[in-house]
């Protein structure tokens, strides 16, 4: 379980493939404090830690992850977002994440606003995932506002922090992310679509 509050970013040191996995090794400014079995997200995926050697540690994804996700993009150097599991007690600064990519998006439009961002972004509606006005949605893992809810795209808001803090500096006109909608929006939706 996530907050969608970015810890740090990652730095894509290796991809491997094996059969249909996807071994990626990060390097991180907390692989230090990580442990072998624990989970991290990476842009939103729920990923676990398989090794761990000097300030680099590897995850593993197996197929249905890569065909969900844009984890299949990914190259060496590239930048992710990264946060570990939260702690029992804390604060929950975003909303509940569970680092279950249900599908991706494209970005089709950058705005600066005066000192922040809008970003909007275009997703397969046929999958039946919604957004609501100012409902949570998390893309590449960060925790974010909807504005601008339509049928199949909507908009967020970054702030100068986010910016810096996350991969969104790097988005541009083009860019996949992984999304994962509102864990009660998707019971709703699929309660509706049981009982049509």
């Amino acid at each position: 379980m996530f907050t969608g509050i970015i810890e740090t970013l990652g730095r894509v040191h290796e991809i491997r493939k094996d059969q249909n996995n996807l071994h990626v090794t990060v390097a991180s400014a907390f692989t230090n404090e990580l442990k072998i079995d624990q989970s991290v997200s990476h842009n939103g995926i729920c990923l676990t830690v398989v090794a761990i050697k000097d300030s680099f540690y590897t995850v593993t994804a197996i197929e249905e992850t890569i065909l969900k996700t844009n984890i299949g993009d990914w190259k060496e150097g590239d930048i992710v977002n990264l946060e570990r599991g939260m702690k029992l007690g804390d604060r929950l600064d975003g909303h509940i994440v569970q680092g279950h990519v249900d599908q991706t998006a494209t970005c089709i439009a950058i705005e600066e606003a005066h000192g922040s961002w809008n970003y909007t972004f275009e997703y397969d509606k046929s999958l039946n995932n919604i957004t609501i006005e100012k409902g949570s949605i998390t893309v590449n893992g960060v925790s974010l506002t909807v504005v601008n809810s339509k049928t199949d795209q909507f908009s967020v808001s970054i702030i100068p922090y986010t910016f810096e803090n996350t991969n969104f500096k790097n988005f541009k006109t083009g860019t996949k992310v992984n999304l994962e909608f509102d864990v009660v929006g998707k019971y709703i939706s699929r309660l509706y679509s049981i009982n049509k």
